[in-house]
């Protein structure tokens, strides 16, 4: 008899933020399938026993290719096993979910989708809004990075809109995007690099579309990093700050 794939969504780092659903999936697990960004100590819910497969899936490092944990989630279910696929963020959010769900289906096996919180929501953890009434309508959530490698095309269109974007996988394109941002006459954005999501030692650091290239090759923060830009970014109290602190140099009595 055919087992079961359950596409179960990590979160953004933080091992509290997994649903209680998801939870209780990998409690049930026979066999789980992790990617790097899922974080470990999730992996202690399992039941003693319990297959576990860490598939990579982290740019710059070894993984498994997508039809080798595809083969590998169809291999184990095939056998009577409940298959846990356990995905940072969520699996629908610049994931293969849907990809892994239909190659399973294919073998009449039984699949669920627990969803997760995805890294798109990683801003507000850091007191950023995506949306701001008054100051913009709506947010793009863009990969920076195309499957060819090449800066996405969207980042273009992204750059003359009033939405906040959020650009996944960026990093290694920063001085690409700051060109466009510039070229755009947008440089002047207030901007954001949040860097290794809900962990411990989760990091940002603000400047403008312009100036976050220089900002990060000062402080050099490690991925995986998202990177943010748009006016709602710009009602984070570091801007405020930053405002006033501008406001008592004007005002100075030596100027």
């Amino acid at each position: 008899m055919n087992g079961k794939l359950t596409l179960v969504g990590a979160g953004p780092g933080d091992p509290d933020l997994i649903s209680i659903k998801g939870m209780k999936a990998i409690k049930k697990a026979d066999v789980i399938l992790y990617d790097a960004l899922a974080h470990p100590d999730l992996l202690e819910y399992a039941r003693p026993g319990t297959e576990k497969i860490y598939v990579g899936k982290r740019a710059g490092y070894h993984s498994y290719k997508q039809e080798e944990i595809n083969q590998l989630i169809v291999d184990r279910a095939l056998r009577g096993n409940h298959v846990v696929r356990l995905k940072g963020g969520d699996p629908f959010v610049f994931a293969h979910g849907k990809e892994e769900l239909e190659y399973a289906e294919t073998f009449s096996i039984e699949t669920e989708a627990i969803l997760g919180i995805s890294s798109v929501n990683l801003p507000g953890l850091y007191g950023i809004p995506l949306t701001r009434r008054g100051v913009n309508e709506s947010f793009w959530v863009i990969t920076a990075t195309t499957k060819d490698g090449t800066l996405s095309k969207d980042v273009f269109q992204a750059a003359r809109s009033t939405a906040t974007v959020v650009l996944l996988m960026g990093l290694k394109k920063l001085d690409q995007i700051t060109a466009i941002y510039k070229k755009s006459g947008r440089g002047n954005l207030p901007a954001a690099l949040i860097s290794k999501g809900s962990l411990e030692d989760g990091n940002i650091i603000f400047g403008t579309a312009a100036t976050l290239l220089s900002k990060q090759q000062e402080h050099r923060l490690p991925g995986p990093a998202m990177i943010v830009i748009g006016e709602a970014v710009g009602t984070h109290e570091y801007f405020y700050e930053k405002i006033k602190n501008v406001e008592r140099f004007n005002n100075h009595p030596k100027f």
